[in-house]
Formats: structure tokens, C-alpha cells, sequence
């Protein structure tokens, strides 16, 4: 049975601030997202690498200060196995929701970690399904601010390469619920699109091309059911068990009546801070004297266009004398 432990500390979806000036980044973890890593399991839970990228959490409506630094947390949402690989799917989110998904898998038991597939911006990653050796699918959707644009991320390779295909070219407001395939190219989806839908609140869709494209096929307002899925349709063997008290995620194997842990994650990965550019004052000018420097011959306003040419100077009309304090 697999947890879903960002509930449990309630860290998602409270909406935040963004910050009204420029800032500078100070980033706790070292290594960049998008940089291949390999995790080693020394004993110790596992801290999987995430950079404070300010574009990216400036886009989920975060302030991150000195004072108050945002934490960005792990969220392991399925695990499944194929062969001896197993993969992790979930995400990287901060209080005000999803920051970008993650994909993990290991091909050793656990004992080295490495992400086989790009992380997506405000993404989410849930449900995953290997219907054999080579032929594998992890379901996903933008989560920022709400759900929508399901996609799969697709394997025929056992997981060496992904591929990420979009339910549809559009997108739209929804998440899948549950999906499954009874075959290495024929699969059944079922996507919520909320109360609000004038279709129908869940949509069933079907694919005969391995889940490169989706057809819909029926529209209901009742949940409905995919005929040839199983009724569990996590592993029985491998588990997700979150541990609040040490705040970690514990990967855990079947071993005859008891379950054997082979690696853990630490659900805390980062502690980002901005701190405000400094700039320098600028220099105070005083009218009095200013007002003694050299005054051109005739008197001038400037005209200022916005995004046009220089300053057109013009003749005034008023009076030669300028009014006392206008700097001329």
C-alpha cells in the first residue's frame, strides 16, 4: 500500500507571495537539477539534489527570505518493479504546490539512485505500470495551481529512455485517476475533469498505440471501471511507507512475512533563501548648487517618449527666468 505523505504535514497548496524586487539566490543544495546524479545509499536516508531555482519557485507564488526560508520536501507517490530495476515516481513541491516531478530508479537493489528522465516544471508524476520487461508508463499533470494537461511519460526500452506524451494537443483541466494496460500497446484511462465539466465529470479514454495517442470513448458522471485492471493495481511486493517520526520515506521490499527496507529518502531536500541585490545610493544633488552651474542660452523643457528616440529639447514658452529651485 503506498503513502502520500505530503497530507500528513499539510505543506502543500497554501498560496504564497512573490516578491516585488530582484533577488539573488542562495541555494543550500549544491547540485543542479537537470545535472545527471548518482545517489549512493550509504545507510543514511537519501537527499535527493535539488538547486533553489528562483524562476522556479517564484512561479508557485513563493517568498523565500533569511528570515524565512522556504523547504522544499520529496513526495513519493508510486513505486513499481520490472526485473530487478525498480523506479520511484512523485514529486518536489513547497507550500504553495508542485515546484517539478521526479522519476527515480535503481538497477542494484537500491544501493545507487539515478533519475532516467528530465524533471517537468509544476509537475507532478503518480500512477506507474511496467507491463513487462520493456514496456513501462508513468502518468502525470501540471499540478500548479490545479490540476490539468495530464501526460504519460513512456518506456519501451525497460526505463533507459522516456518519452513524455500529452493526453491531448490541447490540454484541459483534469488528472488521471487510475489507468492500466493489458498489453504492451492496448491501455484504458480514466481522467476526473471536475464537477464543472459539461461533458461529464470523468472521461474514459483508450490507446491501441502502446499510449503514444488517446481516444476518448465514453463520458459519465459516476466513477466507471477499467474492465481487465486488477483490483490492486500497486505492487504486492514493494512498498512506499512514509515514517513521520524521522521524517523519511522507506523503500521497502517483501521478504517472505516480513518487509525489508532497502533504501530511504529524506522528505526535507532543500532550505532556499533570497537575498536582496544591493545597490548604491545615489549621489545627492543640491539645488542651490546646482543652480550656480552654467545655464544654456535659452530655456527648455524635454519631452520624454517611452520606448522612442533621446529627449526632444524644446523652447519654453514661459518666462526666460526659471521658477526658484527648478534646476535648469
Amino acid at each position: 500500500m503506498l503513502c502520500q505523505f505530503a497530507g500528513i504535514f499539510g505543506h502543500k497548496y497554501v498560496f504564497g507571495k512573490l516578491l516585488p524586487f530582484v533577488f539573488l539566490l542562495a541555494a543550500v543544495t549544491a547540485v543542479g537539477a537537470d545535472e545527471p546524479v548518482l545517489l549512493k545509499n550509504s545507510g543514511a536516508p537519501i537527499k535527493v539534489p535539488y538547486q533553489c531555482a528562483e524562476d522556479e519557485l517564484q512561479a508557485v507564488g513563493l517568498l523565500c527570505t533569511e528570515q524565512e526560508p522556504c523547504v522544499v520536501y520529496l513526495e513519493l507517490s508510486s513505486i513499481v518493479p520490472v526485473g530487478r530495476k525498480v523506479y520511484l515516481a512523485g514529486d518536489l513541491h513547497a507550500t504553495s504546490g508542485t515546484i517539478t516531478s521526479i522519476l527515480l530508479g535503481s538497477d542494484d537493489g537500491g544501493t545507487t539512485w539515478r533519475e532516467p528522465s528530465p524533471r517537468i516544471r509544476m509537475a507532478g508524476l503518480g500512477q506507474a505500470q511496467f507491463y513487462d520487461l520493456e514496456h513501462g508508463w508513468v502518468v502525470g499533470e501540471a499540478q500548479y495551481p490545479l490540476p490539468h494537461d495530464p501526460f504519460f511519460l513512456v518506456t519501451s526500452d525497460g526505463g533507459v529512455t522516456w518519452r513524455n506524451r500529452a493526453l491531448t494537443e490541447d490540454g484541459g483541466p483534469g488528472a488521471v485517476t487510475k489507468f492500466w494496460f493489458d498489453s504492451d500497446r492496448h491501455g484504458e484511462m480514466i481522467v476526473d475533469a471536475g464537477k464543472s465539466s459539461p461533458s461529464g465529470r470523468y472521461i474514459s479514454y483508450e490507446s491501441e498505440t502502446s499510449g503514444e495517442s488517446w481516444m476518448i470513448r465514453a463520458t459519465s458522471d459516476r466513477m466507471p471501471k477499467i474492465a481487465r485492471a486488477p483490483a490492486i493495481l500497486e505492487s504486492e511486493n514493494f512498498r512506499v511507507k512514509a515514517d513521520s517520526k524521522r521524517n523519511v520515506y522507506d523503500i521497502q521490499k517483501k521478504n517472505g512475512e516480513r518487509w525489508e527496507t532497502m533504501a530511504s529518502f529524506a522528505i526535507d531536500v532543500a532550505s532556499c533563501k533570497m537575498k536582496a541585490q544591493e545597490f548604491k545610493d545615489e549621489p545627492v544633488v543640491d539645488p542651490a548648487a546646482a543652480s550656480t552651474d552654467a545655464s544654456p542660452d535659452k530655456d527648455y523643457v524635454e519631452e520624454l517618449h517611452l520606448g522612442g528616440a533621446a529627449p526632444v529639447k524644446k523652447p519654453s514658452k514661459k518666462s526666460a527666468t526659471p521658477p526658484k529651485g527648478k534646476k535648469t
